[in-house]
């Protein structure tokens, strides 16, 4: 059984520097689940605790039910995939796949020979077994390096940034080729990128980390349609989620502050029951719709600041007017037939039930709290 337990899991360095704090994670048996988050965040310490390559400063790891904390990583069945490779110069690129398990199985010569073949054949590089790594592009030298881990037979793959140094167009296609494997060997994954879409489109489950605190975890779905705090909605999403500072008053349903605007009862009635007056506002970009001037009273006037051409849309970049946006961006999708010039003033609708608040003390999705999952502590809080 693959199954992964983060019970509490703290890691400290010298200097009161926190990496990871008071991590609660369960990683389900054969699941595909990613690690995200910004540079600092904690992500690629939390993998290199499984892995045994960083001691753990309180709390338990536990794999498969056992804790290992306190094993070496050649005990734990686990096999990692590092950003860089980390590949012999010197060997061939079968005696790389072969390397580990000479050094740390009693496994036949027939055995590992048969395993390297079934890897490389997976990987699509069994022409390349008799290669050295200096020969080979970088994609071949990341499926050499996977097909590596996979000879092992783990109970979990763990993956440090493996797609980073590739070119876009390769990296999409190894994140095909990634989820396949797994999909067919069924083995427990740990993946960590700063990438958010690469976390969107791989994972089962993603988990994002900010400051070393677990801020949520859920599908990619989950994730993105219910951000349980300021952070989440932010970081996930690309265009990123439109912010706007906004005073709700509950006499009369309306927000002021960037626009105005009047909620529907029903969103309204949610607000209430959460009480306060000053939130963030955040709406996406897919959310944005333009309208006529008069044709609702919930429209809001913006400046159109450029057009970025897309093919299928187009991205238009606007600023409030009557608003202080120092240090922000906004942003919608317009039809590509729509061609508005630079400093024209149009206007902008959403519908309510599309839209996120958050607490402006806590961060906190107020329209979200009833979500499963949801993680209380955020960064702020520490």
């Amino acid at each position: 059984m693959g199954t992964i337990t983060f019970d509490t899991v703290s890691k400290s360095y010298e200097g009161d520097i926190d990496a990871v704090k008071d991590l609660d994670l369960e990683v389900k048996d054969g699941e595909f689940l990613t690690l995200v988050g910004p540079s600092g965040s904690g992500k690629s310490t939390t993998l290199r605790m499984l892995a045994g390559l960083e001691s753990v400063t309180d709390g338990e790891i536990r794999l498969a039910g056992e804790v290992v904390n306190y094993l070496p990583p050649r005990k734990r069945d686990v096999a990692m995939v590092f950003q860089n490779y980390a590949l012999y110069p010197h060997l061939s690129v079968y005696e790389n796949m072969a390397f580990g398990l000479k050094r740390s199985t009693d496994l036949s010569k027939e055995e590992i020979k048969k395993r390297v073949n079934q890897a490389a054949e997976m990987m699509d590089i069994k022409e390349l077994l008799d290669d050295r790594p200096k020969q080979l592009s970088g994609g071949q030298k990341q499926r050499v390096a996977t097909g590596r881990a996979i000879v092992r037979e783990p109970e979990v793959f763990l993956f440090d940034e493996p797609l980073s140094n590739l070119d876009a167009k390769l990296r999409k296609h190894m994140r095909t080729e990634l989820n396949r494997i797994q999909q067919d060997l069924e083995t427990t994954t740990i993946y960590v990128t700063h990438d958010q879409e690469e976390a969107m489109t791989m994972s089962d489950r993603i988990a994002i980390l900010h400051q070393g605190v677990l801020q949520q975890v859920g599908t990619p779905t989950e994730v993105y349609q219910e951000p349980n705090n300021l952070f989440v909605g932010q970081f996930i999403g690309s265009p990123s989620m439109n912010i706007f500072d906004v005073v709700y008053d509950p006499g009369d349903n309306t927000l002021t502050g960037d626009f105005e605007y009047q909620f529907s009862q029903e969103v309204a009635t949610r607000v209430d029951d959460h009480g306060g007056t000053h939130y963030t506002l955040g709406v996406r970009p897919e959310d944005l719709q333009l309208a006529e001037v008069g044709s609702d009273a919930n429209t809001f006037e913006v400046v159109v600041e450029l057009i970025e051409p897309l093919g299928r849309d187009n991205l238009m970049y606007f600023d409030l007017p009557e608003a202080d946006t120092e240090g922000r961006e906004y942003v919608t999708f317009v039809d590509p037939n729509y061609h508005p010039d630079v400093g024209e003033h149009i206007y902008l609708t959403f519908d309510d039930q599309q839209i996120h608040l958050f607490d402006e003390e806590t961060g906190l999705n107020v329209l979200n709290e009833e979500s499963p999952g949801r993680v209380e502590r955020i960064a702020a809080d520490d």
